[in-house]
C-alpha cells in the first residue's frame, strides 16, 4: 500500500506503552505525528525519541498528539525508554507502538506485504524503510510524509515549523514562502482575487507579480 498526501490515514488497533489503542479513537479531533523506527536500541533513533520527549510541550501547545512506532515489542520499548532517559535526559511520555507482527508498518507502506509477519530475526537493516514521519490532520487525512535514512537524524523543529504552516494555512487563504517561520509575511493564494483580498486584508499587500502577493501573517 502506497500512501500519498491527502489520503485517509489507515485506522488500526495496536499495543502501545500506554496500553492497547484504536488509532482513530486515540486521535480524536487532534492533529497527530507518527514517527517510526526500524528497531529498538538503535543509536540515531535513541536521540530522536529523547529530543521528541523534550519538545513534547511544543506539540501539546499546537494540539498535536505524538505517537512512536518501532518494529519490536512493547516490553522491549519499556526497556529502551530507560536507556533513552539515561542517555538523553528525557524519557518518552508519549505512547510507542509495538509492531511485532509488522502489521502497522505494512499498513502504512513502510514494509512490503511480503516482509513476513514477525519482527523476530529481523535486523535494523531489514527494516530500514521504517523511518517515516506522518503528520495527520483532525480530518484523518495525511498532511505530510517525510522519509529519512537510518544514518540521518530527523529535524523535529522542522516538523513543528511545517505544522505551524499547515495550521495557519488551514484557517486562512494564504501560503507560506520559503524558510517561513511564525510571524513572517505570507503569500495570498491565487484563488483569492484582488477584490476579495481587499476585504480580507484591508491594510493592503505588496504585489511582486500578479501571482505573487505578499501580506502580513493573519492574526488568529
Amino acid at each position: 500500500m502506497t500512501l500519498q498526501l491527502g489520503d485517509t490515514a489507515p485506522d488500526f488497533e495496536a499495543d502501545t506503552t500506554d496500553g492497547r489503542i484504536r488509532f482513530y479513537d486515540w486521535l480524536g479531533d487532534s492533529w497527530a505525528v507518527i514517527f517510526s523506527h526500524p528497531k529498538d536500541f538503535t543509536p540515531v533513533c535513541t536521540t530522536e525519541l529523547g529530543y521528541m520527549a523534550k519538545i513534547k510541550p511544543e506539540f501539546d501547545k499546537r494540539g498535536v498528539k505524538i505517537i512512536g512506532l518501532s518494529v519490536d515489542s512493547v516490553e522491549s520499548h519499556e526497556k529502551w525508554k530507560a536507556d533513552i532517559a539515561d542517555t538523553q535526559g528525557s524519557e518518552p511520555t508519549y505512547p510507542m507502538i509495538g509492531d511485532t507482527d509488522l502489521s502497522v508498518s505494512k499498513l502504512y507502506g513502510m514494509l512490503p506485504a511480503g516482509a513476513g509477519n514477525t519482527s523476530e530475526g529481523r535486523t535494523a537493516m531489514d527494516n530500514q524503510t521504517v523511518r517515516n514521519v506522518f503528520v495527520i490532520g483532525p480530518d484523518k487525512k495525511i498532511k505530510l510524509i517525510l522519509v529519512y535514512p537510518m544514518t540521518t537524524g530527523r529535524n523535529f523543529d522542522e516538523v513543528l515549523r511545517v505544522i505551524d504552516s499547515m495550521q495557519l494555512t488551514a484557517k486562512h487563504r494564504v501560503a507560506t514562502p520559503v524558510n517561513w517561520t511564525q510571524g513572517d509575511d505570507v503569500i495570498i493564494v491565487p484563488s483569492v482575487s484582488d477584490d476579495e483580498a481587499k476585504t480580507i486584508h484591508p491594510d493592503g499587500w505588496e504585489t511582486l507579480r500578479p501571482y505573487l502577493r505578499i501580506v502580513s501573517q493573519p492574526k488568529d
